[in-house]
């Protein structure tokens, strides 16, 4: 995936949870299927980031950014912040 792609679904990840969390605003909160969507956005959001860190990284060392592969929700999640 490139760059350009990454960005454009990073950018509709974003405005899906912006628009979940609008509908939460009014204080009616989500509903289960909300909850579970926008932790998924979430996963999905930080899968994204890590592919793009690993793309940039891989330019930065003079290496080929296509290289770079998708890692399992598994693997990102359990990243220490």
């Amino acid at each position: 995936m490139a760059d350009l792609d990454l960005f454009q679904r990073i950018n509709a990840l974003s405005s899906e949870e912006e628009q979940l969390y609008a509908s939460a605003g009014g204080g009616a909160g989500l509903t289960e299927e909300e909850r579970q969507r926008l932790d998924a956005i979430k996963v999905e959001l930080d899968r994204c980031y890590d592919l793009l860190n690993q793309r940039q990284a891989r330019t930065a060392f003079g290496m080929d950014p296509d290289d770079a592969k998708a890692r399992p929700a598994e693997t990102v999640e359990s990243y220490e912040q």
